[in-house]
């Protein structure tokens, strides 16, 4: 089972894989710092976040737990992305990364590294 997480709960799930298992306070702090939230919109979006069971809450100190692994979330999202934008085609997908000629040649070696060890 996918969760459907939205960008502002995406941040939050960022915070709380990055940090492994923070408090709610500690990832207001790094929200604060980062986008500029407000420690009531990131308690409410962490909550949103527990109610689609992306977050579990812990004791002591509102201890946040993520439920689900961010290779998943990305997964499903470079999924929900090819089948909504390029028709199903990952192909699509990898040739319009390619036309966007703003890769550094760091990130092409990457990318010929990854389909030759595919090969």
């Amino acid at each position: 089972m996918t969760v459907k997480l939205v960008d502002s709960e995406l941040k939050v799930m960022n915070v709380i894989w990055r940090l492994g298992q923070p408090t709610a306070k500690q990832v207001a702090e790094v929200l604060q710092a980062e986008v500029g939230w407000n420690v009531n919109t990131t308690y409410t979006l962490i909550k949103r976040c527990i109610s689609k069971g992306a977050v579990q809450r812990e004791e002591p100190h509102f201890q946040c737990r993520a439920l689900i692994n961010k290779a998943e979330v990305q997964a499903a999202a470079t999924d929900e992305l090819i089948n909504k934008i390029y028709d199903g085609s990952a192909g699509q997908l990898f040739a319009a990364l390619l036309g966007r000629k703003k890769l550094t040649q760091e990130q092409l070696e990457q990318l010929r590294q990854i389909v030759g060890d595919w090969q």
